[in-house]
């Protein structure tokens, strides 16, 4: 008796199996895995992509000061993973009163063409120092991102090399960024990319 190989099963639905998340929340980090996934982020990209610090961390003594935000990505509406990071704080320094910083601007390479992500930690970033009293903001910006800043309302002050790579200390200019005074509930970012 000869014998038939078996057969796949035929699938039972012909929808795309790859997930796409259809949107984004952008908020204050307020939690241990929120803040832990967003520096594994950073060190993603930072350190093995980029490879700006040595010793695989790119962890510093601005962290002890700083506010992490986070992108992260919605399934149902609930948070799924974090695909987005930046850091703000207020100046360190005596005479910085009304002065903050934005600093450790990363977003997932998967995610990078899926929404303004970017944007969004940026435009969160400094509305929500502005309703905390800041009069300047500042960042130091890879060189190769500085059209991006332009393009939302940031200035270009000086070119500098930080970490043995160029970068350009710019300015936002506050009056494109209303305060937000709800950061923990943040912005939504829809996703442009569709599965």
């Amino acid at each position: 008796m000869m014998r038939t190989a078996p057969t796949a099963p035929e699938p039972m639905c012909d929808l795309p199996t790859a997930f796409t998340p259809c949107e984004f929340r952008v908020k204050w980090a307020d939690g241990a895995w929120e803040i832990n996934e967003a520096r594994r982020l950073r060190r993603l990209v930072f350190c093995i992509e980029q490879g700006l610090f040595g010793g695989g961390d790119d962890i510093d003594a601005i962290d002890a000061h700083a506010q992490p935000l986070v992108a992260l990505s919605c399934v149902g509406g609930m948070s799924d993973q974090v695909v987005g990071t930046v850091r703000i704080h207020p100046g360190l320094n005596e005479g910085d009163e009304g002065v903050w910083w934005g600093s450790r601007l990363a977003v997932h390479p998967a995610f990078r063409s899926h929404g303004r992500l970017g944007a969004t930690l940026i435009r969160l970033a400094v509305s929500s120092a502005h309703a905390r009293g800041a009069r300047l903001f500042l960042a130091h910006v890879q060189a190769q991102n500085r059209a991006l800043f332009e393009k939302l309302h940031w200035q270009w002050l000086k070119d500098e090399t930080l970490h043995g790579r160029p970068h350009c200390l710019m300015q936002a200019d506050l009056a494109q960024y209303p305060p937000c005074h709800d950061p923990l509930t943040g912005y939504v970012a829809q996703s442009r990319v569709r599965a």
